[in-house]
């Protein structure tokens, strides 16, 4: 079998909303619309985003590594997401680490390159 691409699905029960959280907050580009799944690329990665969800909360595994995890997490609220843990700072290093959920449902990390 030879794989032709490989990409990594999440739900949404509003597609046009969850299109436009991974676009403005992000910086994804959406490279597929169409009414049942669309897909985002971001950093290389495929996303498809698949209409037609629940809007349930879902872990997703994904990881979204950037330069400071404080104001990415601010974007992130800013942009109608939510926090599920905030940055915290460890043994007196900036925080590395914010759990995040979409308006969508989808939960993520944000994280930065540690020292």
């Amino acid at each position: 079998m030879e794989v032709e691409r490989v990409k990594y699905i999440i739900w949404a029960a509003d597609l046009d909303r969850a299109l436009g959280f991974y676009e403005d907050v992000l910086g994804a580009t959406v490279t597929k619309r169409s009414e049942v799944i669309s897909e985002i690329s971001l950093q290389g990665a495929i996303i498809g985003i698949h209409g037609g969800g629940e809007g349930k909360r879902t872990w997703t595994g994904l990881s979204f590594q950037v330069a400071d995890v404080v104001e990415g997490a601010r974007e992130v609220v800013a942009g109608g997401g939510q926090l599920s843990r905030e940055p915290q700072e460890e043994n007196g290093e900036p925080p590395h680490l914010a759990m995040c959920v979409d308006p969508e449902g989808n939960e993520f990390m944000l994280t930065r390159r540690r020292s």
